[in-house]
């Protein structure tokens, strides 16, 4: 991908978007994952609550911590992250040259968020 994505919550849900402008425009579906996150705050309050905790909560990307296990770290999409900044309530911010890592508050668990599909689709 290549891009730096900042988007405000100021800006408003998108409601009539296609799917394609959606998933095949610039940022590659990232502000609809985004969007979808801001949605999820308002219909499930307690995940996000557990979200702004900072716990790494189960999504419909990878990224997401379940359980603690022995490994301690794993790789999570750039989708997962959009959501989850989406679900906290906070601005899409997001380059995809650089690999974000988060600790899940609940499980200490690291996850590197990237944008090359290689490192978390062998995980």
């Amino acid at each position: 991908m290549g891009m730096k994505l900042f988007r405000s919550t100021l800006e408003p849900i998108r409601v009539n978007a296609s799917w394609e402008d959606r998933w095949n425009g610039i940022d590659h579906g990232l502000i609809a994952c985004w969007e979808r996150g801001r949605e999820k705050n308002f219909e499930d309050p307690s995940l996000a609550a557990l979200a702004r905790e900072g716990q790494l909560v189960v999504l419909p990307w990878k990224g997401g911590v379940e359980k603690e296990i022995k490994k301690k770290q794993k790789f999570g999409s750039l989708y997962y992250l959009a959501m989850w900044q989406g679900l906290r309530g906070e601005d899409l911010n997001i380059n995809s040259d650089e690999e974000v890592v988060l600790v899940c508050s609940a499980t200490r668990m690291a996850v590197f968020f990237t944008s090359d599909v290689s490192k978390y689709s062998e995980a």
